[in-house]
């Protein structure tokens, strides 16, 4: 499966008011900035829209579901893309501050590149956060990067394609073949977890490695070359003898407001590190 992790650095033209976790905000306002950039039908519903199979914000946005690879999975949605947030959890930005973030995407979305830049520095000019004098913090996209390569910058306003695109796969790699006794997680951003219908208040490693699977799986089955061939009830039944060695998980609660949905959303979760105790080699490329 195709996979880019891209940098983008921004500086701020205004003040800008951002929540301490930054992700629900920058997903919602890139969703709108990449639908008004691609959407051929203004004001229309994806459900009904002729386009929607042709239409990258529908790929991107709209439910993709796909048979459970695991028994009692279900279906579940899908999107070929990730945006890792700033990590920084100031909520007050003065005009000139400067901050990035990473989008992963995964598959022959890779290839639409070129929207996602211009979506994204669309949404600079429309702004981010909570208004202040009626508008929201508006920002510049200075440059792109991937893979420690300059693809794009402002003063260029081009798009270099001449960069090499990682192979994800879960085949076993070297790393994978050394013994690892240990593993610590930090979790800086509210993980929301669920088993057997139930939100999760600690993280022993088998539901940890539950979630992997049906994440990578279903990322290969979709944007990949199909499900991978994986001992799931042996992979499961292994990570139950995965001990917690140590714990420092807690419930965060905080709520976010939905534009999409014009409601406001409770996205607790937990924070904090745990650390594993046991034989982990072969989970690594999970």
């Amino acid at each position: 499966m195709l996979y880019g992790r891209y940098t983008f650095h921004c500086r701020l033209q205004t003040g800008a008011l951002l929540p301490p976790y930054k992700g629900s905000t920058f997903r919602g306002a890139f969703g709108h900035a990449l639908k008004r950039v691609v959407c051929a039908l203004r004001h229309r519903d994806c459900g009904g829209c002729i386009l929607k199979t042709q239409c990258l914000y529908a790929c991107v946005f709209e439910t993709v579901e796909h048979p459970g690879t695991q028994p009692g999975a279900g279906a579940a949605a899908v999107h070929p893309f990730v945006i890792e947030p700033p990590a920084d959890r100031r909520t007050v930005f003065e005009a000139g501050s400067s901050f990035s973030f990473n989008l992963l995407l995964f598959g022959e979305v890779n290839r639409q590149l070129p929207y996602f830049v211009y979506a994204f520095d669309r949404m600079g000019m429309s702004g981010i956060g909570r208004r202040i004098d009626g508008r929201r913090g508006r920002f510049e996209l200075e440059s792109v990067h991937c893979r420690g390569m300059e693809i794009y910058s402002r003063s260029r306003q081009m798009l270099s394609q001449d960069f090499p695109l990682q192979d994800l796969t879960l085949a076993p790699g070297e790393a994978a073949m050394q013994p690892v006794c240990s593993m610590t997680v930090d979790w800086t951003t509210p993980l929301r977890l669920k088993f057997r219908n139930r939100l999760m208040k600690d993280l022993p490693f088998h539901l940890f490695v539950r979630a992997l699977l049906r994440r990578a799986s279903s990322l290969l089955a979709t944007f990949g070359d199909g499900e991978p061939d994986l001992d799931y009830r042996g992979l499961v039944r292994r990570a139950e003898s995965v001990e917690t060695d140590q714990s420092s998980l807690r419930w965060h609660d905080w709520r976010r407001y939905s534009r999409r949905q014009n409601r406001g959303m409770l996205m607790g979760g937990l924070t904090g590190t745990v650390r594993y105790r046991g034989d982990l080699a072969e989970f690594m490329p999970l």
